[in-house]
């Protein structure tokens, strides 16, 4: 009897002493779900020391002399940069826009009347006028046709003229590639009736006020040729219903 109670006691005393190692080797073993923690390092600077630096401020110089004139040949000389420095403008060139015409590079000055510019000629432009209108009557004691009056806008406020205004764009050949139209001392979108028949007639539109326009035609009709560039302004003078 004692031999069996001491070999229970030797069997139970060699499984609690193993039973530990057995409890600590599982703990040890990785788990297939933990996911491994790797080291990341972070940089961050100081925002101390940004805030401790003064701002540069520029200061004014306190002389313009730049020093004597340089000899080198590498200066930039910007008029030979300029294209069109030995072109001459075009006679019909708009030289001022004046409130009731305009001055032309011809020394030729127009007043009382818009101008429309093709082909290197410039013609007195009344669009204002309609059917029961007529021109030429004011020496005549007429009641003032040739003044600056009437309306250039539809009901809409768009800039409208009849087609019999356009004739001289109607005859005239081969047409101008570009027509200039100024409209004013502002800029007023154009009827579309007016677009529409311009555009028949294979000229493309620029719709600007009239300062813009006659600057726009100098430079375009020195540049392409007054027969590719045509104008047609009214003075900056000009007010509807007047």
């Amino acid at each position: 009897m004692e031999p069996n109670i001491s070999r229970c006691i030797h069997v139970f005393s060699r499984r609690s002493i193993q039973t530990p190692c057995r409890l600590d080797v599982a703990r040890r073993r990785p788990s297939a779900f933990t996911r491994p923690c790797h080291a990341q390092w972070l940089h961050t600077t100081r925002p101390a020391l940004v805030q401790s630096r003064a701002p540069v401020q520029s200061r004014a110089p306190k002389t313009r002399d730049r020093g004597p004139k340089s000899n080198e040949d590498t200066q930039t000389d910007f008029s030979a940069l300029d294209l069109l420095r030995n072109t001459a403008a075009p006679a019909t060139s708009i030289d001022a826009c004046t409130g009731d015409g305009f001055a032309l590079n011809n020394q030729m000055r127009i007043s009382g009347s818009g101008i429309l510019l093709v082909g290197g000629e410039a013609f007195r432009w009344r669009p204002w006028l309609y059917e029961q209108r007529r021109e030429g009557t004011v020496g005549q004691g007429g009641a003032g046709e040739d003044a600056m009056t009437g309306r250039l806008l539809n009901a809409k406020r768009q800039w409208e003229v009849p087609e019999q205004a356009w004739g001289v764009l109607e005859l005239v050949y081969p047409k101008p590639d570009l027509l200039i139209i100024g409209t004013g001392p502002n800029t007023t979108p154009i009827a579309p009736a007016v677009r529409k028949y311009l555009n028949g007639l294979g000229i493309r539109l620029e719709i600007q006020d009239t300062r813009n326009a006659a600057a726009q035609f100098n430079l375009l009709a020195t540049e392409r040729g007054v027969g590719q560039v045509a104008a047609a302004l009214i003075p900056i003078g000009w007010r509807e219903g007047r």
